[in-house]
């Protein structure tokens, strides 16, 4: 007799749960009546038989599958976070039907730590596993049985030798959670035995604003819906940015989950997200075997590979202070020691077990029992229990990778904090404070400032390939690149000495700066006869038309420093880059104007770079000077051409 999938999962369910008593039912035996049974059932059906011994068949077909959590700038993985499959076999169409059901017939408690259990043992198995984090959903039901269920996970925790600080519970924000009485309780529960927590679904569910005020969050998870098409949506960005910076000022981290596309990884690593999570990473897998420690084409995705750090990196890792740390289970007299060892520092910073900050820990907190009598007595009597973790402040905390602007802003926003943390890939790295970063402000203007051109008094390179590389990561509006160039000049500058030469180059600087003056507008000098000009917002029938008075003015102002003679010609003599005597026209400025469209976000400079020496040989060659394309453009004409 032929068996389908869902029969033979019946079969074995009744093998495991009914045992004898099921095999009693009929004199035809048991493999028969299961098999009379099995060959009616459908998956509803399965579900209506399961509903009293659900976690008896759950342990028969679900599985945890793990995807990965990986940094947004290094590709290296994370953590995971742990997912039910299997479902489908028990008639279930959702995890949350599943969960449903066990609370219905009060076995919801002990599913998830069956499913716990199993998530752990997994976890295990993973090389490496002690330096990363597992993520597992905190079913709002379950909040009042929380101390139940903490006791049984250190007991397994301990049992598979992970630390609790490799373990995150995502609040599942389904219901209110700051609703439930015990809430309080368990976080502060959870806090103590040094699990960390994550807010996920943030911006579509409930009470997340709470949680950030009230409790100690270490991630914020984004919801897909700010995720999906954030590439071509200004308002998400917009929102997606003010979140970000919400969290960091918070000393929070954030995981943008959903990512299933190449330019939304891009769009969320631009504005700042630590972790990314979604199918265009890596999709969830039941084997241990198919997880990677690191996926290292995203860290280049994009980008032309850097050899060298920014400026700001370099600037801020000189004024780096690498105070020395506390472990958030350290006892409470290694805190006192090391204060007393370093009696000029006020705080120092506190940290997880796999190196993560936690916060910083005053010295203030704990003068109140330094000088009440028996107060340094009462902080080490375990029946007090009083924990490092009580005594931990938050921080603002941001990667390395960060620019100095950016965490100007931070300090801005900051109430009272005495510094921002600094990490390297997701680890402690030391801190900044208020005055250390004045001096990288200072100190990085200056560099800019020697970075001008000391003829024309404009940016140099460095900082042109820094505006190209913003710009082009901010597809809020309509970006052009404008790549200025004089023809002839060489010969012009042989014939009339330098002196002219640089008047030349003096006086188009001088009408670049009538025509563009407006916040945003970018002017810069490439060096001797070469500008560069961005600009956003603007329509092309708009930057067309200054682009053209720009040209008119120029060669009517140049042309004026030419002999009369030469005029009258058109033409003067000079001799080639190979030495042979020729005639050159009078000299002219060509623009090459890359655009950029709204919503596309590029972090590949090396193809700008070339898309917009493609444009400026062809301003060259025409006879306007003036020649726009759009990025991407000649892609799709050679891909037209192939096809």
């Amino acid at each position: 007799m032929q068996v389908s999938h869902w029969q033979k999962v019946l079969l074995t369910f009744c093998r495991e749960s009914c045992g004898r008593a099921f095999m009693d039912l009929s004199p035809c035996g048991f493999e028969e009546r299961s098999m009379l049974m099995a060959q009616h059932t459908e998956p509803e059906l399965l579900r209506r038989y399961a509903s009293d011994q659900l976690v008896t068949l759950a342990k028969l077909v679900i599985e945890s599958a793990f995807q990965p959590i990986v940094e947004a700038g290094t590709g290296t993985v994370f953590g995971y976070e742990s997912l039910m499959r299997g479902f489908d076999r028990m008639g279930f169409d959702s995890p949350l039907e599943v969960l449903d059901q066990a609370d219905k017939t009060g076995q919801l408690v002990a599913l998830e730590q069956m499913l716990t259990s199993r998530a752990l043992a997994k976890f295990a198995t993973i090389e490496d596993f002690s330096s990363a984090t597992l993520f597992l959903n905190l079913d709002v039901r379950l909040i009042r049985h929380g101390e139940r269920l903490v006791e049984t996970l250190l007991q397994h925790l301990r049992k598979n030798n992970i630390p609790p600080s490799s373990l995150c519970f995502e609040l599942s924000e389904r219901f209110d959670n700051t609703s439930v009485p015990e809430f309080s309780a368990l976080i502060a529960t959870m806090r103590k035995a040094g699990f960390k927590l994550a807010i996920d679904d943030f911006g579509v569910g409930h009470g997340e604003m709470k949680l950030l005020c009230d409790y100690p969050v270490d991630y914020l998870k984004i919801d897909r819906h700010f995720v999906a098409d954030i590439d071509k949506s200004a308002r998400k960005r917009h929102l997606f940015k003010n979140f970000v910076n919400m969290a960091h000022v918070l000393g929070i981290r954030v995981i943008a989950e959903g990512i299933e596309t190449e330019a939304e990884f891009l769009a969320c690593r631009e504005y700042g997200v630590d972790l990314v999570q979604g199918w265009f990473i890596s999709r969830p897998t039941t084997f241990v075997s198919e997880l990677k420690p690191a996926f290292p084409h995203l860290r280049d995705l994009g980008t032309m590979k850097r050899s060298s750090q920014s400026l700001d990196e370099i600037l801020i890792r000189k004024q780096i202070e690498r105070l020395p740390t506390v472990y958030e289970n350290d006892s409470i007299e290694d805190v006192f020691e090391l204060f007393r060892r370093n009696p000029r520092q006020a705080f120092f910073p506190v940290l997880n077990a796999n190196g993560e900050p936690r916060g910083i820990i005053n010295e203030y907190h704990l003068k109140e029992y330094i000088y009440q009598p028996f107060g340094r007595d009462l902080l080490k009597n375990k029946v007090y229990e009083r924990s490092i973790s009580q005594f931990v402040d938050r921080a603002p905390t941001v990667g390395l990778d960060a620019d100095a602007e950016r965490l100007m802003a931070i300090f801005a926003n900051m109430d009272g904090s005495d510094c921002v943390i600094l990490t390297e890939n997701m680890r402690y790295a030391g801190v900044v404070s208020a005055a250390s970063l004045i001096k990288v402000i200072n100190e990085k203007q200056l560099k800019t400032a020697q970075d001008q051109n000391p003829l024309t008094g404009l940016p140099g390179n460095r900082a042109i390939r820094e505006f190209m590389q913003s710009a082009g990561r901010d597809g809020d509006e309509t970006r052009f690149f404008c790549y200025c160039d004089f023809d002839n000049f060489k010969p012009f500058n042989d014939h009339y000495g330098f002196h002219i030469g640089d008047h030349a180059i003096s006086l188009f600087a001088a009408l670049m700066r009538r025509y563009f003056f407006s916040e945003g507008d970018f002017l810069g000098h490439v060096g001797g006869d070469d500008f560069f000009i961005g600009i956003s917002g603007w329509s092309t029938e708009e930057i067309t038309e200054i682009l053209d008075r720009l040209l008119t003015d120029f060669h009517d102002d140049v042309i004026d420093l030419y002999t009369e003679e030469d005029r009258i010609n058109g033409y003067i003599k000079g001799h080639d880059r190979t030495g042979n005597e020729r005639i050159f026209q009078l000299m002219r400025c060509s623009i090459g104007v890359l655009e950029l469209p709204a919503g596309l976000v590029i972090d590949d400079s090396a193809r700008v770079s070339a898309e917009i020496a493609a444009v400026k040989a062809r301003a060259k060659n025409s006879d306007s000077g003036l020649a726009f394309q759009v990025f991407g453009e000649n892609d799709m004409q050679k891909q037209s051409a192939r096809t």
